[in-house]
């Protein structure tokens, strides 16, 4: 018995000290766990029930000249429906009224809507799809309807919510405007001003602490924000929106005539550089046009016989030759190291002089007048072109921009031909936007300005930074040289290879040009024809300078010359600046009280001299310009929307009052 008792004594003795192992392993690992890990766990418990949000920063809007809307942020909106949240009793008594009201908004029949929500119900789908990329109108309505109206965990809407880029007049610009595409948050592709000027239009992200609470939702900890959101600064570009629309519906018209694979056009402000309209159009499989490429910024190659102004500008200035001295076209033919340099039209008069040639766009005029000046020293023609800065990009705001080149003596691949061939625009390779830049500045009167796409970095009505004139070359010639340049490029639109296009209610001047392309790759059959036209209108004074580059018309239609294809973008251009233009030759009774004009005055003061000012009527006016007349006022303004005021809180005519906010409500 008493062997008995002690073995039953020893096994308490072994389950109480295991016990106390136990205890003090607990112990130690409690320890642990609170004084040596504990920080870690802490953290770890933290993580998961207390997690930092990210608060996105608005997206700054990009404008035209004129403050209208060419790229903004909205918000897009998905609904879709967790069948199973809804009671049966709920669902049935609103089912019907809810596919009454999805019909009206969706455009699908009630019965369609009936049978959708049913099925999810009865397959117990929770995440069944209702409609994408609705606006916030429509989101507003739906959300309203019935059952939804019960929100999301006794209605089953589920409402997601994404903001889109838009651009509120369509297609026109848009590969100027651009883009910016982001994966997880971070930027890593895009073009056109959207991406150069990014810094600029995205602001800062703000963040805040939230909470894990029931049902795996999160609530704020604070009222205030870890980091507040900085919104991202509003773009104003150069381009004006109705020089935009006459130079896109110019180019597509004769792309669409001509049947031709793709073009570009760009209008420059002569003084500023300011591009105030550049369309990129390539052809679809369809045969319809749309943004593709920037081919005005970026597709660099042969420009043709709109190079020939260098030859005449390098000419001149060497005083080589001047536009008086007489070339011999040898029956428009003539040989250089067995190749052949031809005019167009080996007719017509044989002697004429250098200027003639130049009008008549004469390949063995320049070619002899470059080549017999500079044969035994063609690093000094080179020199020029490099001076004039066809070698070297303009180092434009976009990305993208193509690579020009001019051979130089010096190059292995320099060879006999390598001079005659660049006198009339081969071997040589330059972009649209760089040869309209040096045709600016002969506009110019010899200054080289860098074409500009922004004008400046707002805040509405405050000013971040403006981006002023900038001189690449303050001056790229004589002023001789210039004069002389400028009557023959004037001659090429009154008598010379653009005579089609002379008009006499408006004065143009500049070069055509039509060049084979792709000769060298595949043989005569990659080779097709570039058709151009550079220049600036008004001829004497100018104010705007172009340039029409039209890639690939078919040649079945028996006409590729730039005069043809790409002149009339021109000219059209052109003219509908002139004509919808106010005229200015004539003024009539400078005395004469304008109604309109003195109905405005009046609305500002009173016919007295008292000092009362009233508010002014901001309604059609774009939203930047509104804050800044009501801000210069002294009012304090709130602004909803994006666009031009449809509406404001205070009624124009009633006096103003310093202490007062007024609201703009905008389209």
């Amino acid at each position: 018995m008493a062997v008995e008792d002690k073995k039953i004594s020893n096994r308490i003795y072994l389950v109480a000290f295991g016990i106390l192992v136990m205890a003090i392993a607990i112990a130690v690992k409690l320890t642990n766990i609170q004084w040596v890990e504990g920080d870690y766990y802490r953290k770890l418990a933290k993580e998961r029930t207390v997690r930092t949000f990210v608060i996105p920063a608005n997206k700054g809007n990009i404008y035209s000249a004129d403050g209208s809307l060419l790229a903004t942020s909205i918000p897009n909106y998905e609904i879709r429906f967790d069948a199973l949240a809804p009671k049966a009793e709920s669902f049935e008594k609103n089912v019907k009224a809810l596919s009454d009201s999805l019909a009206t908004v969706l455009g699908k029949s009630s019965s369609f809507y009936e049978n959708e929500l049913r099925k999810a119900r009865a397959n117990k789908n929770r995440y069944y799809l209702l409609a994408r990329k609705l606006s916030y109108t429509q989101y507003f309505k739906i959300k309203g309807f019935p059952l939804f109206n019960l929100g999301a965990y006794k209605g089953g809407i589920i409402i997601q919510q994404e903001t889109v880029r838009e651009h509120p007049i369509g297609k026109i610009a848009e590969r100027t405007v651009g883009y910016e595409r982001t994966s997880n948050g971070e930027s890593y592709e895009g073009k056109g001003i959207e991406w150069a000027f990014r810094k600029y239009l995205n602001g800062k992200d703000g963040k805040i602490l939230k909470q894990k609470i029931a049902k795996g939702q999160w609530k704020p900890i604070r009222d205030i924000n870890e980091v507040d959101p900085q919104d991202g600064y509003d773009v104003v570009s150069t381009i004006d929106v109705y020089i935009q629309d006459i130079a896109h519906h110019a180019l597509l018209k004769q792309l669409e005539i001509y049947q031709a694979d793709h073009g570009s056009v760009v209008v420059m402000e002569t003084k500023t550089g300011h591009v105030k309209a550049i369309s990129n159009l390539g052809r679809a499989n369809d045969g319809t046009y749309y943004e593709t490429t920037n081919y005005a910024v970026a597709e660099s190659h042969e420009p043709g016989s709109t190079y020939k102004l260098a030859d005449l500008m390098a000419l001149l200035e060497d005083k080589k030759a001047d536009t008086s001295t007489v070339y011999d076209r040898n029956g428009g033919l003539i040989m250089y190291s067995g190749r052949r340099v031809e005019d167009s039209n080996r007719g017509g008069a044989q002697k004429i002089s250098l200027a003639r040639g130049f009008e008549l766009s004469s390949n063995t005029v320049m070619v002899k007048a470059v080549y017999e000046a500079y044969k035994n020293e063609p690093s000094k023609f080179v020199n020029h072109l490099n001076n004039f800065g066809l070698n070297r990009k303009l180092g434009l705001s976009i990305k993208g921009e193509g690579a020009p080149y001019v051979p130089q003596p010096k190059d292995k691949h320099w060879s006999n031909i390598s001079l005659p061939w660049m006198a009339f625009g081969y071997g040589v390779s330059i972009t649209p936007m760089q040869t309209l830049a040096f045709y600016n500045a002969v506009a110019n009167n010899g200054e080289m300005v860098k074409p500009q796409f922004v004008s400046e970095i707002k805040e509405w009505n405050r000013t971040i930074k403006k981006y002023d004139k900038e001189v690449l070359i303050p001056r790229i010639c004589s002023q001789s040289t210039i004069l002389k340049l400028r009557a023959v490029l004037e001659n090429v639109v009154k008598k010379g290879t653009g005579s089609k296009l002379y008009s006499k209610d408006f004065s143009m001047a500049g070069k055509t040009g039509t060049a084979q392309v792709g000769y060298g790759k595949s043989g005569r059959s990659g080779m097709y024809y570039a058709s151009s036209f550079v220049g600036y209108f008004p001829a004497d004074e100018p104010k705007y300078s172009c340039i029409v580059v039209v890639h690939k018309p078919n040649t079945a239609l028996n006409n590729y010359y730039g005069a043809d294809v790409a002149g009339p973008v021109f000219k059209r251009i052109a003219q509908k600046i002139f004509t919808d233009a106010p005229s200015t030759n004539e003024i009539k009774n400078l005395d004469r009280k304008i109604a309109k004009q003195e109905k405005d005055y009046d609305a500002y003061f009173t016919k007295s001299h008292e000092k009362t000012q009233l508010i002014p009527n901001t309604k059609g006016m774009s939203g930047m310009d509104a804050v800044a007349l009501l801000g210069n006022l002294g009012l304090k303004v709130k602004v909803q929307g994006v666009g031009k005021v449809k509406k404001q809180s205070i009624e124009a005519g009633q006096n103003l009052d310093k202490n007062v906010t007024i609201l703009l409500e905008l389209s």
